[in-house]
């Protein structure tokens, strides 16, 4: 069992950086993918950003490549999400999930075992 605890959202003006963190509890956390996923209101959850149990591989949907980098730290059970050049269209809630998925099912949020509360990210104009 894993648990996941989102922290590190909040209002940034457009431009700005956020820094997501996600704790985990459980003895298996390195033994996970991690991921990022967000949902806008109004707006179905999406994909954010994912890494590999080990930190050796991550992936981005494509509005966040290059502003965005996940990472994570095996002997913190924490995963982060740096958030760089915030644009107002990064305005939702952002959810941190673990799980094992296939390569090409690791952009399916219903394929991971586990999911946060939620942090919301809010970016002005």
């Amino acid at each position: 069992q894993v648990q996941l605890v989102e922290s590190g959202g909040g209002l940034v003006q457009a431009g700005g950086s956020l820094r997501l963190s996600c704790a985990a509890s459980g003895r298996t956390f390195s033994s996970y993918a991690m991921g990022w996923f967000r949902q806008a209101p109004g707006k179905e959850r999406e994909f954010v950003a994912g890494i590999n149990w080990s930190g050796t591989n991550s992936y981005y949907e494509d509005s966040v490549k290059g502003r965005f980098t996940i990472s994570r730290d095996n002997a913190k059970d924490t995963v982060y999400l740096q958030m760089n050049s915030l644009i107002p269209e990064d305005t939702a809630v952002y959810y941190c999930v673990a799980g094992r998925p296939a390569a090409e099912q690791r952009r399916i949020y219903g394929v991971y075992s586990y999911w946060g509360q939620g942090t919301q990210v809010t970016v002005s104009s």
